[in-house]
């Protein structure tokens, strides 16, 4: 398993909700978003985005909706109120999670016993 893969794993929900908090963008626009966020480390495939929002939708994260763009019907996903209060708290989160990390990461090596 990549690195990447294993660093994103149980954080894909919310590194998706972060992708559409400026507003409501397509699936491809999700996946393109979040590569680009990345520097291109999280090059996603279609078969594990589209089911991943999919299933924030059913859980009431995001609402979606259909259109159609240059005769292609296009699903439209934007965040629900229940999704940016799960954001909100997933960012504190992580932030805590990360700070506990740098400060093992970082610390000075502890003595041997």
């Amino acid at each position: 398993m990549k690195t990447e893969a294993q660093i994103l794993k149980g954080h894909l929900d919310t590194l998706l909700l972060a992708t559409l908090e400026d507003g409501p963008r397509h699936g491809y626009a999700v996946k393109e978003a979040l590569r680009e966020a990345s520097g291109a480390r999280f090059d996603l495939p279609t078969g594990t985005i589209y089911p991943a929002l999919r299933r924030l939708e059913s859980a009431g994260l995001l609402r979606g909706s259909w259109s159609v763009v240059s005769g292609r019907k296009r699903r439209t996903y934007q965040l629900t109120a229940a999704g940016r209060r799960r954001l909100t708290g997933d960012r504190a989160a992580w932030r805590d999670f990360a700070a506990a990390v740098t400060g093992i990461l970082e610390a000075a090596p502890c003595p041997a016993t």
